[in-house]
C-alpha cells in the first residue's frame, strides 16, 4: 500500500542553529565599533563562558579543532607519545593527534552512551600513553570520574572533548568542570554556535597562559591563525544568555520522541545516563536487526518523505587515513556496530510539533513496512548532512 500526500511539504533538516535578531544586532554593534579581531567581546565571552562552565580559565579560539590542538600541546604531547581516544568520534580529533606526530590509539565505546568508559580506556592504554581524549558524544556526558581515577595515578592527562556538550551536566555540574583540560566547539551544528569557533577551559593557570601564547602566535608562520573574532564572540554572548532555554526545549522535543518511539519495536534510542543529563545535541536511534528495514533503508524512506536524518559518527579506524595504520589492538566491535546502525533524527529549536509528527509517522510506516510518497514542494532533495544547517 502506498500513502500519498497531496499537499506540498517543506524539507525538515537534521540540525539548524537557533539565531535571531539579537545576534544580528550584536554583530552590527561590533561592526560599528571597528574592532573586529579578538577585541573586547572575546574577553567578555571568555569570562562569561568560563563562569558558566565553572572553569577559572577560558581561552577562545577559532575552532574546536584549534582548541584540541592547543590542549594536546600544553599537555606536553610529543612525537612517539600515545594518545588514547575513541574511534567513534570526529576524525578531526585523530588528525589533531597525528599532526603532533603522536600515535592514535583507538578505544571502544559503551553501547548505551556512545562514549568511552574506564573499561574501554583500560583496554587501550599503553605505557607510552601521554593523554586520553574522552568525548561527550552527541551531548551525552561521559562518565569522567572513573576514567580520571584510572589515568591520574599514571600521570596521563585526560582531555574532555565537550564540543557537543555545552549545556549537558555530569554529577550535577556542567560537563567539563571536572576535567584537567576541556575543549569546546561552537560550529553551526552545536547547541551554542558562533558560526565557527571554539574554546579551551582549564583550572591550570600555566596551561591557560601557554594556550594563549600559542593562540596569539599561531598565525606568525608556525601555523593557522587560532584567534576568535569579536564578531563571533558577540554572537556567542547572546547564545550563552539563552543556553538554558535552548537546552530545555531540545529536551522537550527529545522527550516527545522517546515517548512515541518506545511503542515501536526494533529501535533503541539514546537517553540520559544515571550520572548526568544530555543537551541532546544529537538524538540517535540504533536500528536493531529485528526492525522491519535496515538502517540505510530507513534513511532512504525518511529522505523520500522530505526529512534529512544523519548516520551519526563514522568509525575513524575504518577511514582510509587510519585503516592501515598502527592504532592499537583494542576490540572496537561496539564502535563498528553503532557506526553501521545509527540514525540521527531532526532536533532543533524551531522544529514544530507538526514536523516532528511527520518524522515519527515516517518511522512508524517504515516499522510497518508501508511505503510512502510525499509530493515535494519547497524541498528539492539531495541534501547531505553538511547542508542541514542551511536547509
Amino acid at each position: 500500500m502506498t500513502i500519498s500526500e497531496d499537499r506540498a511539504v517543506s524539507h525538515i533538516g537534521v540540525m539548524r542553529p537557533w539565531l535571531g535578531q539579537e545576534e544580528a544586532d550584536a554583530v552590527v554593534q561590533v561592526l560599528s565599533s571597528g574592532r573586529m579581531v579578538q577585541g573586547p567581546r572575546v574577553g567578555q565571552f571568555e569570562e562569561a563562558f568560563g563562569s558558566a562552565q565553572q572553569a577559572p580559565h577560558a581561552v577562545a579560539v577559532s575552532s574546536g579543532t584549534a582548541a584540541l590542538h592547543l590542549a594536546l600541546s600544553v599537555a606536553g604531547v610529543e612525537p612517539q607519545d600515545d594518545v588514547v581516544l575513541p574511534s567513534f568520534c570526529s576524525a578531526a580529533n585523530a588528525d589533531a593527534v597525528s599532526r603532533l606526530g603522536a600515535r592514535t590509539v583507538f578505544a571502544d565505546v559503551e553501547a548505551g552512551t556512545g562514549n568511552v568508559s574506564r573499561g574501554t580506556i583500560e583496554e587501550a592504554i599503553t605505557p607510552a600513553t601521554r593523554a586520553v581524549i574522552v568525548a561527550d558524544q552527541g551531548g551525552m556526558p561521559v562518565d569522567l570520574k572513573p576514567i580520571r581515577e584510572l589515568c591520574d595515578p599514571l600521570g596521563v592527562t585526560v582531555i574532555e572533548d565537550a564540543s557537543c556538550g555545552v549545556g549537558s551536566t555530569y554529577q550535577g555540574q556542567p560537563v567539563g568542570a571536572g576535567a584537567e583540560l576541556t575543549v569546546w566547539s561552537f560550529d553551526s551544528f552545536e547547541v551554542l554556535t558562533t558560526g565557527e569557533g571554539g574554546m579551551l577551559t582549564t583550572r591550570n593557570e600555566g596551561w591557560a597562559s601557554a594556550a594563549r601564547h600559542l593562540r596569539d602566535n599561531a598565525g606568525s608562520g608556525a601555523g593557522p591563525d587560532h584567534r576568535m573574532t569579536d564578531l563571533q564572540a558577540a554572537i556567542g554572548l547572546v547564545q550563552l544568555g539563552r543556553l538554558q532555554e535552548a537546552v530545555a526545549h531540545r529536551r522537550e522535543i527529545v522527550a516527545s520522541y522517546q515517548l512515541a518511539l518506545a511503542r515501536i519495536g526494533g529501535l533503541r534510542f539514546i537517553k540520559d545516563p544515571d550520572y548526568g543529563t544530555s543537551n541532546f545535541q544529537s538524538f540517535w536511534l540504533e536500528v536493531l536487526p529485528s526492525f522491519a528495514v535496515a538502517r540505510n533503508e530507513l534513511l532512504e524512506r525518511l529522505s523520500r518523505d522530505g526529512i534529512t536524518a544523519g548516520t551519526g559518527i563514522a568509525a575513524v579506524h575504518r577511514e582510509p587515513a587510519y585503516r592501515n595504520r598502527d592504532t592499537g589492538d583494542a576490540d572496537l566491535s561496539v564502535t563498528e556496530r553503532l557506526a553501521d546502525r545509527l540514525v540521527v533524527l531532526p532536533v532543533y529549536h524551531e522544529l514544530t510539533p507538526g514536523e516532528q509528527s511527520r518524522v515519527l509517522r515516517s518511522v512508524r510506516l517504515a516499522a510497518a513496512g508501508i511505503p510512502t510518497t510525499v509530493r515535494r514542494g519547497k524541498w528539492n532533495g539531495g541534501f547531505r548532512r553538511a547542508d542541514a544547517a542551511s536547509a
